[in-house]
C-alpha cells in the first residue's frame, strides 16, 4: 500500500488526471496522505512577478493551479498538504521526493510549459529516471 503520495502538480490537464490517479492510489487506505508539489521554476517566477506585482496576487495565482486538484480531493475527504517548492521542476521533484521518503510519485506526462512539450514530458521523464520510489506517469 502507498502511504505518502507525492503528486507533482502544474495544474494542467495531465496534472489533474495524475490528481484522479493518485486519489485512486489514496481512497481505500485510511492512512494515505497526498502531497501536492508544485514547483516555481525561474522563468516562470519572472513572469509571474511582472503580470502579478503585489505578493498577495503573486500566491493566489499560483494556488488558483492547484484549485481544481483540492477541490477534488476536498470531495473524497483524502488529506493532503501543498508544498511550492523553487527551482528547476525536474530536479526539484526528485530532491524532495528522495528526501521525504514518500512510497510512489504521481506525475503528469506533460505539463504547461509549451517547450517541454516537444520533448515527452521532459519533467516526467527526469523524475522517473532519478526518483527512488516507484513512479506512475500519467497520459
Amino acid at each position: 500500500m502507498y502511504n505518502h503520495i507525492l503528486l507533482a502538480s502544474d495544474g494542467s490537464e495531465h496534472a489533474i488526471r495524475a490528481c484522479q490517479n493518485a486519489m485512486i492510489l489514496a481512497e481505500n487506505n485510511p492512512n494515505a496522505t497526498i502531497m501536492i508539489v508544485f514547483v516555481v521554476d525561474g522563468a516562470a517566477s519572472k513572469t509571474d512577478v511582472i503580470h502579478h506585482w503585489n505578493a498577495m496576487d503573486l500566491d493566489h495565482s499560483r494556488k488558483e493551479k492547484l484549485m481544481i486538484t483540492e477541490r477534488k480531493l476536498k470531495e473524497k475527504n483524502i488529506p493532503y498538504e501543498i508544498k511550492i517548492l523553487h527551482g528547476e521542476p525536474g530536479p526539484a521533484i526528485v530532491k524532495f521526493a528522495n528526501e521525504s521518503n514518500v512510497d510512489i510519485c504521481v506525475i503528469g506526462s506533460r505539463g504547461l510549459n509549451s517547450l517541454q512539450e516537444m520533448v515527452l514530458g521532459s519533467v516526467s521523464h527526469k523524475v522517473a529516471k532519478r526518483v527512488e520510489c516507484p513512479v506512475l506517469i500519467v497520459k
